[in-house]
């Protein structure tokens, strides 16, 4: 089966990536919170922004090339 022009990939790589990035801001501050020691919300709402703007980024510079369109 052949893609359309302009139809992005999808490999189990980016949906495993995307889902990192999704849920990692979610879950690592609230692992620390839970088991290292307690952060306020403040600290927590910006730890989990840090991690989404660090995540985001990453994906960008990592699958940015798989995402172009083929010739």
């Amino acid at each position: 089966m052949r893609r359309k022009p302009g139809e992005p990939i999808y490999l189990k790589r980016h949906m495993l990536g995307l889902t990192l990035a999704v849920v990692s801001p979610i879950v690592l501050p609230f692992l620390y919170h839970r088991y290292i020691a307690p952060l306020s919300f403040d600290t927590l709402f910006f730890a989990g922004l840090i991690i989404a703007l660090i995540g985001g980024i990453a994906l960008y510079f990592t699958y940015r090339s798989s995402a172009q369109n083929e010739p």
